[in-house]
């Protein structure tokens, strides 16, 4: 059993991904200010552990936005998420924990996002925005967001314990399961090897499908399923179709009714379904959806008919007689998704191309459909849906509400975004109130709190009710 020093309380962070190596960065800072607020006596106090299970930390953030993180976004609201309203209500804090570091100024807190910036340019990383206002460092590396928190981290002296796998968190005797064993007043860190060690605060941000062992069973959990990935769908036309990338409106339709639309871009597999617009889409694919692409998205359902009309005059003035269905499709998609598309429809490429016809020709590139079959693989996904309830942590400090000194971060709650940089957004933002409310629990300073659903009751997000 591993101990601290004698007066030494003990923060552990479990996990070395985007919330853990957030949260103790900002817990070393709060130490700091607390310890410059105090004589020094909060710092020399309290020691920032953070354990992951890796040999090294970060690899998650290494391998988001294809090796380029896209951290953030510029244009972020409470829509964006799911359990909106709780996200929202840590907002409400997440200014005033970065305005009190001195890491940016003091805004309002409906004008959400800047704080987690003004976090990242304390510490020296810069960024260019790129389309639908993602964020993506400067350099073009995933590396240099890790490299300014890991430079972080070593300044502020956090201890990383990498290699060093927790299998679970028992809370103090009392308040946990009736199995939780009498160790006194601290948390018990159970270790993949079999030994145990203490802490007096415990910030969990593993998430993914090793959160639901992380704590007692006492605490909601929502089943977790990995989403943001590729969909397997029937593969007929898809595998005809291997890494063509297109651009254009997925929309995902159960019992004909749309339940989701997505603009962007669309990449064939051979298994069937990728690329970005298809990975929001797996949000909220079931088996036996259907995803619908349509390649003329500018186009109305009404104006396919004229349109298609006018091309093929057009084309007749330059082929005349011996314009083919290929031909006429030619400038207008790759000549093989005009080939797949063409046979789907019962029509082939040489044949000659009757002014009868362009219509149905023109309404299959507005309605190529696919069944979903499910996620296709599961490693490609970007996160976990579910985790632990919302209802059981606070927003403005990520507090377990009924287990003092224990907070959750990241994936390990209930909470998840389309693709675009919001869920790491959201990871930044757990991890940094996760940090702060850790050092003001063992230091005794004020826990932030505020009446539950806040949000909902009227306050604004990127000035959105």
């Amino acid at each position: 059993m591993r101990e601290s020093g004698v007066g030494m309380k003990t923060l552990a962070i479990i996990g070395g991904g985007a919330a853990g190596l957030t949260a103790a960065v900002v817990a070393s800072l709060s130490v700091r200010k607390a310890r410059l607020g105090e004589g020094g006596s909060a710092l020399e106090g309290v020691h920032v552990v953070l354990y992951e299970a890796d040999e090294r930390v970060g690899r998650s953030i290494l391998a988001t936005g294809n090796g380029r993180c896209n951290f953030s976004n510029s244009d972020i609201s409470q829509g964006d998420f799911r359990n909106g309203a709780f996200v929202a209500d840590a907002v409400m804090v997440l200014e005033d924990v970065v305005s009190e570091l001195d890491l940016g100024k003091k805004r309002p807190r409906y004008v959400y996002g800047q704080a987690v910036h003004d976090f990242f340019a304390a510490l020296g990383l810069e960024w260019r925005e790129e389309g639908e206002g993602r964020l993506y460092p400067r350099s073009g590396r995933a590396s240099s967001v890790l490299d300014v928190l890991r430079g972080a981290c070593d300044a502020l002296g956090v201890e990383l314990r990498c290699g060093l796998a927790v299998e679970a968190v028992e809370p103090p005797a009392g308040l946990a399961s009736k199995t939780t064993r009498d160790r006194g007043s601290r948390f018990t860190l159970k270790m993949a090897d079999g030994s145990f060690e203490r802490a007096d605060a415990v910030i969990v941000a593993c998430g993914g499908s090793v959160a639901r062992a992380m704590l007692p069973d006492s605490f909601l959990f929502v089943e977790t399923t990995p989403v943001l990935g590729p969909l397997a769908t029937d593969a007929r036309v898809a595998r005809q179709l291997d890494n063509i990338r297109v651009r254009g409106t997925a929309r995902l339709m159960r019992n004909e009714a749309q339940v989701a639309c997505e603009e962007g871009e669309v990449l064939f597999r051979k298994y069937g379904l990728s690329g970005i617009a298809v990975f929001n889409l797996s949000r909220d694919a079931q088996p036996g959806d259907v995803v619908e692409v349509d390649l003329l998205p500018g186009l109305r359902d009404c104006d396919v008919e004229p349109y298609a009309f006018s091309r093929f005059k057009a084309l007749t003035k330059i082929y005349g007689h011996g314009l083919t269905c290929g031909a006429y499709l030619r400038g207008f998609v790759l000549p093989q998704v005009a080939r797949v598309v063409l046979k789907e429809v019962g029509f082939d490429e040489d044949a000659k191309c009757l002014k009868a016809d362009v219509p149905e020709i023109m309404r299959a590139f507005k309605r190529l459909r696919f069944t979903v079959e499910g996620i296709a693989d599961a490693r490609q996904c970007q996160v976990h849906r579910g985790g632990f309830s919302v209802e059981t942590f606070s927003p403005c400090t990520m507090e377990a509400l009924k287990v003092p000194g224990l907070f959750a971060a990241g994936e390990m709650l209930d909470v998840d975004a389309a693709c675009g940089g919001y869920n790491l957004h959201w990871a930044w933002t757990s991890g940094i109130i996760a940090g702060s409310s850790a050092v003001a629990r063992l230091t005794g300073g004020e826990v932030r709190s505020f009446p539950a659903s806040s949000a909902s009751a009227g306050a604004l997000v990127g000035g959105e009710e």
